[in-house]
């Protein structure tokens, strides 16, 4: 399987964007899209072991238009992987604490450039930035207020987790298996948290990430996005409320 990047579109002439180094961030680079609106409320989005490639840059500003400050953190350092040999193999010799430390860093950032200290903060990831999604949201439960997990699991104790968590999952997903779904559901619902998770009939792994050829899901992609936003309006609402 390979990755293939489309020709970057135009830019969104109602935001402003930036790639490179976010004030308030102490280590590495992120994508970051702010609303010409003002103070808003903000996204962290997390990406798959694809990297921070032109498909994520298109979600980061989709959701700028909807109104969200939002931040996309550059997990692998500038690397975008050819193949899943090499996203395997990248993901096997990073330092777990040093990923850590760069996500709770680019949460702090994101705040900083919502421009409101009081701003509601989202998580959004995708596969391996799903899972470190939830880990976030239970490791700072009072400074994360939604999650949205696509094709990622934990298997961590939620009691501590406060965030609402909305869960896309494919039909067949050999990364996700049915026992990794089944125990994150058990232990969910065993902490009484909100939640709710969706399967999606006919897909697999990374069907709502564009450019990951046989297995992007156009239509379930579209499904999915619509439920996020949806999501994102009910607990992390764009506009902030004073």
């Amino acid at each position: 399987m390979s990755f293939s990047e489309s020709d970057p579109p135009s830019p969104t002439k109602a935001n402003q964007e930036r790639l490179g180094p976010v004030a308030g961030s102490r280590a590495g680079d992120a994508y970051l899209v702010q609303p010409d609106a003002g103070p808003s409320h903000g996204v962290l989005l997390l990406h798959s072991w694809w990297g921070l490639t032109r498909g994520v840059k298109d979600l980061v500003e989709r959701l700028a238009d909807e109104g969200h400050t939002v931040l996309a953190p550059d997990l692998l350092g500038g690397v975008v992987p050819s193949d899943a040999q090499e996203a395997q193999q990248l993901l096997a010799e990073s330092d777990p604490n040093a990923t850590a430390a760069l996500i709770m860093s680019s949460l702090i950032a994101l705040r900083a450039n919502t421009l409101d200290p009081q701003a509601r903060v989202s998580v959004v990831g995708f596969s391996m930035g799903a899972s470190w999604a939830l880990w976030l949201a239970t490791r700072l439960p009072t400074d994360v207020d939604a999650v949205v997990a696509y094709y990622g699991s934990q298997n961590i104790d939620f009691d501590e987790l406060e965030a609402p968590v909305l869960g896309h999952f494919a039909q067949s997903d050999p990364l996700v298996s049915e026992d990794d779904l089944v125990e994150m559901h058990s232990r969910l619902l065993l902490s009484e948290k909100s939640f709710d998770l969706y399967r999606y009939e006919g897909t697999s792994h990374w069907f709502a990430e564009s450019g990951t050829e046989g297995h992007f899901d156009e239509a379930a992609a579209e499904l999915a996005w619509q439920r996020t936003i949806e999501f994102l309006a009910r607990f992390v609402p764009a506009t902030h409320q004073s």
